[in-house]
């Protein structure tokens, strides 16, 4: 925290900090889907509740893809 750029890259060449940062992203973007999923079920109906559904769950695997792939490209 407060470091420069150099200092991250050189934490995250580390295999510990990299995987763990790894694993929060999709620990964290399967929590987003789930809670998202939900919310929209009790609230929303129809057609409406179909495509939200499928904008949220493909949102949250954009999402964790681009963060693993960044993390990838930092880590290697």
């Amino acid at each position: 925290l407060g470091q420069g750029h150099e200092a991250v890259l050189a934490t995250f060449a580390q295999p510990f900090p990299a995987i763990l940062a790894g694993l929060t992203i999709y620990v964290a973007m399967m929590h987003f889907k789930k809670g998202a999923q939900i919310m929209i079920e009790d609230y929303w109906q129809g057609s409406l509740r179909k495509g939200l559904l499928m904008l949220v769950i493909g949102l949250s695997y954009v999402i964790t893809a681009t963060g693993l792939f960044a993390l990838a490209k930092i880590a290697l």
